[in-house]
């Protein structure tokens, strides 16, 4: 006898009409429908269910922070820079925490289950890490954080962070990460890369670096992190986030790079709400897009991973929490409207960044856990057009969000009352 069964299943691989089982919080099942016996069952009538959704770039440590101390005007990256180094002294670890197990339910609500958080070091007294170490604990029952050491000012430039980044580590902090393009220098931007990856070698982490943050095209820290994974064997720990100097790179540079970055395992993960936002600003037209190069990347075999980045801070005031909506944007962005390519920008807020997480027991296999969306949609495709509900979101084999289908009723003369999303 089954604890739940989820009838008439779509799944993302396009298979159709699947039953799947459930039994203390893990999938036993996974086949055409077939006759078994569960003690309580959902209709799923042909939708889509997901894995969850993973955010593999966030910054918890300043969400739903906008207009604190101020409003960014400017709507810039230096700006919101400086406006975090004016609200630093001013933060409290309790406000931290209420905003951060805020922004958590939300997530739960979009379906999002995992999300990756880099938490800022270079404030001595490490507020943002305590609380954020303590909001892992509070939500690890409905939601995976992982958290990302990170020196926001320079592990170089700024004299206490390395101290502080060791602090942070043994305090329990996940991944080293760094900003290689914020120090001083280019040699001391490599530097850095190097002090870090061996950090994180000789404490067996995984490593996510902000690197070449830029629209200067000999931003290049990026090549530095991936010989230094292949140097000291951290192939497949490795991230580089945002990269976006590869969009204004030489295409001949390039076609050395994507290799260099395939072969040391190095993954991409790209921010496309935030990196078309902030990127570009010293154009006049034509203007560059911002994102680094997703497409090649994917052609290239790196894995491409896309993340929110930002909600409703000193950087960008918009958000949700909504990976689908960071879907639809990378789609656009990056021009990625063939049919496969869809589909490689569901996977980029799914199953990709899963494995950069290296998450574990996730996936839609017999002997994963059983954390589930059920999607107001039939494909993956159609989930992205519609920014599809989350009509439930399990967690281990419970539910624990819910969310009415999205309907319309019509008052128009010789036209049907209902709508039909899908078609509309």
């Amino acid at each position: 006898m089954l604890d739940l069964l989820l009838r008439h299943c779509t799944l993302p691989d396009g298979r159709t009409d699947i039953d799947i089982g459930i039994e203390a919080g893990r999938i036993v099942m996974v086949q055409p429908q077939r006759a078994a016996q569960s003690a309580r069952e959902i209709d799923c009538a042909g939708q889509l269910v997901s894995t969850p959704f993973v955010d593999a770039h966030f910054h918890m440590d300043s969400t739903l922070s906008y207009g604190l101390p101020r409003v960014n005007q400017s709507g810039t990256l230096l700006e919101g820079i400086a406006l975090w180094g004016e609200l630093k002294p001013q933060l409290t670890q309790d406000a931290i925490t209420e905003r951060a197990l805020a922004y958590c339910d939300w997530a739960v609500a979009k379906g999002l289950l995992a999300i990756r958080s880099h938490v800022d070091v270079c404030d001595d007294r490490l507020l943002a890490v305590e609380a954020l170490l303590q909001v892992r604990e509070r939500v690890k029952p409905y939601l995976d954080l992982q958290l990302v050491a990170f020196p926001q000012d320079g592990v170089l430039r700024s004299p206490t962070a390395l101290r502080n980044l060791q602090r942070a580590l043994d305090m329990g902090v996940d991944v080293v990460g760094g900003i290689p393009h914020f120090e001083r220098t280019m040699s001391q931007g490599a530097e850095s890369v190097k002090l870090l990856c061996e950090l994180a070698a000789a404490r067996g982490l995984r490593v996510d670096m902000h690197c070449d943050e830029s629209d200067d095209p000999m931003s290049r820290h990026i090549e530095t992190l991936a010989f230094h994974t292949q140097r000291l064997g951290l192939q497949g720990r490795v991230a580089g986030s945002h990269l976006t100097s590869m969009h204004s790179m030489d295409n001949y540079y390039v076609s050395k790079l994507l290799p260099l970055m395939s072969e040391s395992g190095v993954a991409a993960i790209a921010n496309p709400l935030i990196n078309i936002t902030l990127q570009g600003r010293h154009d006049t037209y034509p203007k560059r897009r911002g994102m680094t190069r997703v497409p090649e990347l994917l052609a290239a075999g790196v894995p491409v991973a896309f993340g929110q980045d930002c909600v409703m801070d000193p950087w960008y005031a918009g958000g949700s929490g909504d990976m689908l909506e960071v879907a639809h944007m990378g789609l656009h962005v990056a021009q990625m409207t063939g049919q496969a390519a869809m589909r490689q920008c569901f996977d980029a807020v799914t199953t990709t960044p899963a494995r950069i997480l290296g998450l574990e027991g996730y996936g839609l296999d017999v002997g994963c856990r059983a954390d589930l969306v059920l999607l107001q949609a039939g494909d993956p495709v159609e989930a992205i057009r519609l920014r599809a509900a989350r009509l439930l979101v399990m967690r281990g084999g419970k539910i624990i969000a819910t969310t009415p289908p999205a309907t319309a009723t019509l008052h128009l003369p010789g036209r049907p009352a209902a709508v039909d999303w899908r078609t509309a």
